[in-house]
């Protein structure tokens, strides 16, 4: 199981200005010595010891995360923001086509829901979408963005063939069992848990964590504990989450303490702040190992989300 990760912005998506592009060229140039441009192999050296917010970019893309299985035509997707057109657009040079999509949508706010119109497979009428969400009226909700004056086009001109299930329980899919928990945020959003041979990943964007999620009582148990890894919304820091306190997001320094909790083994840090740069995003994920440190937990590998990132399970 691949989960690769084609969207990791929250609220809006924030392409890089030219503005802070050109401060990374210059703070590279300053650091560039003789020696390293001596050759080919120096060149390589050099910027292969840049620190990764400088010598890249965690990206601007709002949410979208998909699950790939060995020898499987078929794909598990979490959210439809910009980031899925990305996937779209990948799907053309992938040797193994995927035609069947499966869409587990976590909420309907703009940032979850934008990039659908742009997904180039769901135009091929070969291809097959199935969309799941606990959430009733799930065709009208999603096709809603694509009605006039909102969109030229209606959800009826994509040509794949289309479903729409309405998530009573666990659902069964492509080797796996997903269930869904229901979490705090302002109109409701969904964290979905992924088992597939004994493993177990969670998608839990969109969450302000409280201390109804660290009860240990048998439904958290069962949906979080000792989970192999977590997707979670790390927007804020400690001070911010305080000033924007039921807005919806939670804290990188909580959601470490959530993790901790539950025995949970890999930590993905997701839904960035659209007002965060690069260098702020890697100081943070400095300050959350700094973190687990200072408070000695142990067992629990920290990642930023950025795109392109994909992790085997």
């Amino acid at each position: 199981m691949k989960i690769h990760f084609w969207g990791v912005r929250g609220s809006i998506p924030t392409p890089t200005s030219p503005s802070r592009i050109k401060s990374k060229i210059s703070a590279i140039v300053e650091q560039i010595t003789p020696d390293d441009i001596e050759s080919q192999e120096s060149r390589e050296r050099f910027l292969a010891g840049l620190p990764p917010w400088l010598f890249g970019t965690v990206g601007g893309n709002s949410p979208c995360v998909s699950l790939t299985f060995e020898n499987l035509n078929e794909c598990i997707v979490f959210d439809c923001g910009s980031g899925l057109r990305e996937m779209g657009l990948a799907q053309i040079n992938e040797k193994t086509k995927i035609n069947q999509y499966h869409f587990f949508l976590s909420h309907f706010h703009w940032d979850h829901i934008q990039g659908l119109p742009f997904f180039s497979p769901g135009y091929n009428p070969a291809n097959k979408m199935d969309f799941y969400s606990p959430v009733g009226g799930l065709e009208q909700i999603i096709g809603g963005q694509m009605i006039h004056p909102y969109f030229p086009v209606s959800l009826d001109v994509m040509g794949s063939k289309k479903t729409f299930h309405y998530m009573e329980k666990d659902i069964d899919i492509c080797g796996c069992t997903i269930s869904a928990k229901k979490m705090n945020h302002p109109g409701d959003s969904y964290a979905y848990c992924v088992n597939h041979n004994g493993k177990r990943i969670i998608y839990a964007t969109d969450t302000e964590l409280t201390s109804n999620d660290f009860i240990k009582n048998d439904e958290n148990t069962a949906f979080f504990k000792d989970a192999d890894l977590i997707v979670i919304d790390c927007q804020y820091t400690l001070g911010e989450a305080i000033e924007k306190y039921n807005w919806g997001h939670s804290a990188f320094s909580l959601a470490v303490d959530f993790a901790a909790n539950w025995n949970i083994k890999h930590m993905v840090m997701f839904h960035h702040d659209p007002t965060y740069d690069d260098h702020k995003l890697y100081g943070i994920l400095q300050s959350a190992r700094w973190y687990l440190e200072r408070m000695n937990l142990k067992g629990i590998e920290l990642t930023l989300a950025y795109e392109g990132l994909e992790i085997s399970i």
